[in-house]
């Protein structure tokens, strides 16, 4: 068979394929290669001529795009064929294998070549997803995280880890080596062994928990740390963990800080280059702030004690004074004033939990960020002081060249140096590229993430001040009725007030249910939701007046009406708000009265 007329218009992408060195019709090639099989016989060609090929037939209707060839029974045979097998029936055979096997070759090239290279959307996107489930304290002294694992990066045993048990010491262990071995990563500072809510508590569990599950969120959704052997190892390995590989920064000690008593080197990444000074600032500012929230901490807590102290003293009045009411009120205000101490005291430790604690967390974290971008200043400088020594070695080549005594040894030497210092030039280079190419999208990242958890912490103390404050005022405001009944005359209430007529008594409170009536402001819809006091309305008229008010504003042609309705009802209640604590009675009394 004569296949020499199929696809010559195509050329084969291998090289070296028998196609290239064809022989003429009837003619063997004595430096081709043998067949792999021996010939057949004359029987077996007979049948081989009479029988179509099925693997050509197979190759093109798996290819429609290529020319299809009839798969009859017959075969077209050359008059040059014929005309061999007639005088070598045995020859026949061996030509037309010979002939069939670049064929095939070729088709399978061409199959393997015409598959389409996978778009990059087809590309796996790998994960590593952990979920803390639990911490647990065996002693005072120890920590344990439980978490679950799920991924599909090459290179771990399965897919998914249940219930892994790592120690916090083993958590510090993994985050110093990642810190020491990934420059071109901002990997986020541990949090500490307990948080300032007190070790064995619920808060301090929830809290850990949390801060856990956000450091490995961080680290696991890293594209840089996720690859990091020791991750691997963290995960699969026995328990009592320890880095392998230890590794140290590019430079420790007193170098370092020579280092960075210099100028920066060039930086041709203004967004980096602007970044450190900024992290520094935080830094210092972060970590100021949180020594002074811990001496306010100090403060509150020493407030509430004092508080605890005058209210065991104001019991102690009771037991001396004759007079029944003065005697009652003593007592009970002794016990409130010692209430408030405690809140006092516990509100000190929310201070120093919800914020104080983050404020530490964030000065270390700036701080890592600052040693990894001091890191990569001290990589620059030595890119440059290898780029530098390149040219020194250039220079002396080149001296050496126009000398002219030239010794073997020397020209050997010199070569030697140049290249080790072209080598060590272009680790460099490759080197500092990556890392600034990583460190711009972390610097971005790590400035979101920082603005985000200080933003949580503030509103998280800003409401917890404000629950304080309040329960603090309602405890406060529940002596009141007993203060005011020491006497008929309205007691120590009427602070030296005699003519003036008492005031009819309410035990209406400031704070309730619907917000506080000191803010004047307008409780939200989904209060429930929010912790954000609003105001309070004592009764349902005055929230009648709102709903009113709301819905004269919608119909300007109904605004005189709502007004009239709305005059009665506040006639109505202004006995009960003369006597009312807020913001407007206490001004007008402290207006209208005298000391």
């Amino acid at each position: 068979m004569d296949y020499s007329t199929i696809q010559d218009h195509e050329q084969s992408p291998w090289a070296t394929s028998p196609q290239h060195s064809r022989t003429p019709s009837g003619q063997v090639d004595p430096s081709s290669p043998s067949p792999a099989h021996p010939p057949p016989t004359i029987s077996e060609a007979n049948d081989t001529s009479t029988r179509p090929s099925q693997d050509t037939t197979v190759v093109e209707n798996g290819h429609p795009d290529e020319p299809s060839t009839p798969s009859t029974g017959q075969q077209v045979v050359s008059p040059e064929q014929t005309q061999a097998s007639q005088f070598s029936p045995q020859l026949s055979p061996q030509v037309e294998q010979t002939q069939q096997f670049p064929q095939k070759t070729q088709r399978s090239a061409q199959r393997y070549h015409n598959q389409r290279p996978r778009s990059r959307q087809e590309q796996p996107v790998y994960r590593l997803q952990p979920r803390v489930t639990g911490v647990e304290r065996p002693t005072r002294k120890e920590l344990f995280i439980r978490f679950d694992v799920h991924t599909n990066l090459p290179g771990y045993r399965t897919t998914q880890f249940r219930d892994v048990r790592r120690t916090h010491t083993e958590f510090v262990k993994l985050a110093d080596h990642l810190v020491s071995a990934n420059p071109e990563a901002f990997v986020p500072a541990m949090p500490p062994f307990a948080t300032s809510a007190g070790v064995g508590t619920d808060e301090d569990d929830a809290k850990m928990k949390i801060y856990m599950q956000r450091w490995l969120s961080v680290v696991c959704g890293n594209d840089v740390l996720m690859r990091d052997d020791e991750v691997n190892r963290f995960i699969e390995g026995d328990p009592g963990y320890s880095p392998v590989y230890k590794r140290s920064q590019p430079a420790t000690g007193v170098r370092r800080k020579v280092i960075k008593q210099f100028a920066p080197p060039p930086d041709d990444t203004p967004e980096l280059q602007e970044a450190r000074p900024i992290v520094k600032r935080f830094y210092l500012g972060a970590m100021d702030a949180g020594q002074k929230m811990d001496k306010t901490v100090k403060a509150r807590r020493n407030l509430g004690l004092a508080e605890a102290d005058l209210g065991q003293r104001f019991q102690a009045l009771n037991e001396q004074e004759i007079h029944p009411g003065l005697k009652h009120a003593y007592r009970k205000l002794g016990r409130v004033v010692q209430t408030v101490g405690d809140m006092h005291a516990a509100q000190g430790t929310a201070e120093a939990t919800v914020l104080g604690d983050p404020l530490h967390h964030l000065s270390n974290d700036a701080f890592i960020v600052k040693e990894t971008l001091t890191n990569r200043h001290i990589i620059l400088r030595d890119l440059v002081q290898a780029q530098q020594a390149v040219r020194s070695k250039l220079s002396a080549t080149d001296r050496l060249k126009a000398s002219s005594s030239v010794r073997r040894d020397k020209v050997d030497e010199a070569i030697t140096a140049l290249d080790e210092a072209r080598s060590q030039e272009n680790y460099l280079a490759q080197k500092s590229a990556r890392v600034t190419h990583h460190l711009v999208f972390e610097q971005r990242a790590w400035f979101a993430r920082t603005a985000a958890e200080l933003r949580a912490s503030i509103r998280e103390l800003v409401v917890r001040e404000i629950e304080a404050e309040r329960r603090a005022l309602a405890t406060l405001e529940s002596v009141r009725p007993d203060v005011r009944a020491v006497d008929a005359s309205g007691g120590l209430s009427r602070l030296g007030r005699e003519a003036t007529p008492a005031r009819r008594q309410t035990a209406q409170n400031s704070q309730g249910p619907k917000g506080d009536a000191w803010s004047g402001v307008n409780r939200r819809a989904d209060g429930l939701n929010r912790s954000i006091s609003g105001s309070f309305v004592a009764t349902a008229g005055g929230s009648g007046e709102t709903e009113e008010g709301a819905a004269a504003q919608d119909d300007n042609g109904s605004r005189g009406g709502s007004r009239n309705r709305n005059v009665g009802n506040f006639e109505e209640q202004q006995d009960d708000d003369t006597d009312r604590v807020d913001a407007r009675n206490a001004a007008s009394r402290l207006a209208a009265s005298t000391f």
